[in-house]
């Protein structure tokens, strides 16, 4: 039997069917995401943490963030990696499952926008993909690509922190996800002002 037929009637976890639900009108709200992984392979590496940051009306909610660590002990312990950082950091770490679940929860409908956001995405789909739930549904944003078509450039990505630096804005030696993703939210109001985006 093909895979789509197989999937119509598919009985998805009740987060993904009330995240399914939402997107009968259109949203507002910009979130902001950033992710770090152990690697840049969606099959076989993992979210390691997760932050975001809504935008509403072109302003920053910093009320309304989400910021998860996720301990992947399974994966450090396969690897025979540590990352201290993680380990150590007094923030409550949550497993994989209950991470995605808490951050669907968190997206609803709104526009993802990200520094190549494909990725991001294509990372959160394989851990939904676990839960034997369906993909992302929302539309995503690429704040490099945003910026190339400001500027006209098609042949070049850009970094973030070559982004930062268009932008005159300051650049630290050691970020977190939570401070890329609050550095991805200025940079996107700049960029959206500029492309007279709504």
């Amino acid at each position: 039997m093909l895979d789509w037929l197989k999937n119509i009637n598919k009985e998805y976890p009740e987060f993904y069917k009330n995240y399914l639900a939402k997107f009968g009108k259109k949203s507002n709200r910009y979130v902001i995401l950033s992710i770090e992984t152990s690697g840049l392979n969606p099959k076989e590496d993992v979210i390691l943490t997760i932050s975001a940051f809504a935008v509403v009306d072109d302003s920053i909610l910093i009320g309304d963030s989400f910021e998860n660590i996720l301990l992947q002990y399974k994966y450090f312990h396969d690897n025979k990696l540590s990352n201290e950082f993680i380990i150590e950091s007094k923030m409550e770490k949550l497993s994989e499952p209950v991470a995605i679940q808490n951050l669907i929860e968190y997206l609803g409908n709104a526009v993802i926008v990200g520094h190549h956001v494909d990725f991001d995405v294509e990372m959160i789909n394989a851990a939904l993909e676990k839960l034997e739930c369906g993909r992302l549904k929302n539309e995503a944003l690429d704040i490099d690509i945003m910026y190339r078509k400001l500027q006209d450039i098609t042949d070049k990505e850009f970094s973030l922190d070559e982004l930062s630096e268009a932008f005159k804005m300051p650049i630290r030696d050691r970020n977190s996800s939570a401070e890329d993703a609050y550095r991805i939210s200025l940079l996107f109001l700049k960029l959206k002002s500029r492309l007279g985006l709504k």
